[in-house]
């Protein structure tokens, strides 16, 4: 690429040739872009109506009676009252 031409004092000088050609630098720009999206969210409402029923009891009493009669009578003593 370079040629060295050297002088009678012993400098050297240096004389392009070509052109040198360096990597390519690449540069990067990012760029963002932002879209609103409108989104439908259903929102459903259940009801659910309970009937709660409580129960009291309420005693009610009622009663009946039975008479009965007992007749001892023997056999030894029927004699006894025909008199």
């Amino acid at each position: 690429m370079f040629n060295q031409n050297c002088c009678r004092q012993n400098k050297c000088e240096r004389q392009v040739s070509e052109q040198v050609i360096e990597p390519t630098i690449n540069k990067c720009i990012q760029k963002d872009f932002y879209h609103e999206v409108p989104h439908v969210c259903p929102i459903h409402t259940h009801v659910i109506n309970r009937h709660i029923y409580n129960h009291t009891y309420t005693p009610r009493y009622t009663c009946s009676e039975e008479c009965q009669v007992i007749n001892n009578d023997c056999g030894k003593c029927s004699g006894f009252m025909n008199r």
